[in-house]
């Protein structure tokens, strides 16, 4: 049994505006661990499916984390992920990643 991984989001920029393309090329699996580095008065994090992912909308009762130092571990196939601030997730702010 491999240990699950843990990726920051973003790299150094952390959570931010166009990072929509940063699952590209890394693989993830179910148990791997995402952290996300923002500034809680800027930006949120939202669990959301494809059509939330989609349509950059909060589907009701959706997990939104804010304390700046997310880590939300990843499930088996497709995870969604979003800044739900006015415009936010339209500027790429959100991140689909797909976990074997």
């Amino acid at each position: 049994m491999v240990d699950a991984a843990s990726f920051t989001v973003g790299e150094s920029n952390g959570w931010t505006f166009n990072v929509v393309g940063w699952p590209n090329g890394k693989s993830f699996k179910a148990g791997d661990t995402l952290v996300f580095n923002y500034n809680p008065s800027l930006h949120n994090v939202v669990v959301v499916d494809k059509g939330g992912y989609d349509g950059c909308t909060t589907p009701s009762g959706a997990k939104v984390f804010q304390t700046g130092k997310d880590q939300i571990k990843v499930t088996k196939g497709d995870n969604y992920f979003i800044c739900n601030f006015t415009g936010h997730c339209e500027s790429g702010m959100k991140i689909a990643v797909t976990a074997a």
